[in-house]
């Protein structure tokens, strides 16, 4: 499994410049405020999850984005959705509880296991931020750049609008009936 080092490696043979801004481990979107600093661009959360059939999805989006997972699934026409075992995790992709990334795709180049999903909001921003593989550090990227690495990892996002996908679903976003 790829690293940070590896992951830094593959970048910029992809001509991708990121900044890395070191910090104490965070488990938490709640953490992660607290101790980043002033770091620009948009902060984003990852959810590893598996669905009733065994396929495994990678959702990331603005970390202050609620999810609503039934409206997320009947959505992709995904069976029901649950998180994603921590073993599960480090095998498929290579990383932690807390540590979850879309870099973390690196990892899942060959087998491809993980279907990915992007917040379409999130995408329009100029500049995003994630783990680089571990918790003690955010990456900043260019949402474009990010395209670019998830194209060469093999692997090609499903891009949701979340709150239009809230609408639809009949729900207030935390999946709670209206």
């Amino acid at each position: 499994m790829a690293g940070r080092a590896e992951l830094f490696a593959f970048l910029r043979a992809l001509g991708i410049a990121v900044e890395t801004a070191e910090h104490p481990p965070v488990f938490t979107v709640e953490e992660a405020r607290a101790l980043r600093g002033r770091i620009p661009g948009g902060h984003c959360k990852s959810l590893f999850l598996k669905d009733k059939k065994g396929g495994l999805w990678l959702v990331v989006a603005d970390e202050s984005r609620r999810i609503d997972l039934a409206a997320l699934s009947r959505h992709l026409g995904a069976p029901r959705f649950s998180f994603g075992k921590p073993g599960l995790l480090r095998d498929t992709l290579g990383v932690t509880p807390g540590s979850v990334t879309p870099f973390a795709l690196i990892n899942d180049r060959a087998e491809r296991r993980v279907r990915l999903v992007l917040d379409a909001e999130m995408l329009a921003r100029d500049r995003l931020n994630y783990h680089p593989l571990d918790n003690a550090a955010t990456t900043t990227i260019a949402s474009a750049d990010l395209r670019a690495f998830v194209a060469a990892c093999g692997h090609t996002p499903y891009i949701v609008n979340f709150p239009e996908l809230a609408a639809e679903g009949g729900t207030d976003g935390t999946g709670d009936r209206r």
